[in-house]
């Protein structure tokens, strides 16, 4: 990636990371929005600067402040958390472009349901042991089955706002 993220194994550093979900609900009126609690991940970054890695969500750790709707959230008419308890991203490709800029190639697997994602991040912070990435995208969450919408109050895409933290894991 850059001089200043190392090669080697990195370890996402949990309590300095957050991930995020918003959607607009009641026909476009009201913005949910909910943050996931358990978040891990392990990246490696290769010699010739390119990057892969995995997050992995614990769906049932995902809190909107309204117990209710979480307990609806994960139920089978979204994220269906007893069959699909986690929601991975498999980078398989993370390039420096453009200064600060990361193109990432991954899938993003929610549900049982696996589709290819590509997005921007932005490298935010790196130095020889930790490096931060903020990213933010769309997800249509029908193509996951996740296609319930009583009297239409849900449309559009999911947006996912993310700060990942990664630290340098110890050589071995």
């Amino acid at each position: 990636m850059t001089v200043a993220v190392e090669t080697g194994l990195w370890q996402l550093d949990a309590t300095a990371s957050t991930v995020a979900v918003r959607h607009r609900t009641m026909w476009g009126l009201v913005n949910v929005k909910g943050t996931f609690a358990a978040v891990t991940g392990t990246g490696e970054v290769r010699p010739d600067g390119s990057a892969v890695g995995t997050i992995t969500l614990d769906v049932a750790s995902l809190d909107t402040r309204n117990a209710k709707r979480d307990e609806h959230l994960r139920s089978a008419d979204f994220f269906d958390v007893a069959n699909h308890p986690e929601i991975t991203f498999s980078v398989r490709s993370a390039e420096l472009r453009d200064g600060d800029s990361v193109h990432v190639v991954g899938q993003l697997t929610a549900r049982g349901v696996s589709r290819p994602k590509s997005l921007t991040a932005r490298l935010v912070g790196a130095d020889a042991d930790a490096l931060t990435l903020d990213t933010e995208f769309t997800v249509d969450r029908e193509q996951f089955g996740m296609g319930w919408n009583q009297l239409g109050m849900m449309r559009g895409h999911a947006t996912i706002a993310a700060t990942l933290r990664f630290t340098r894991t110890a050589a071995a």
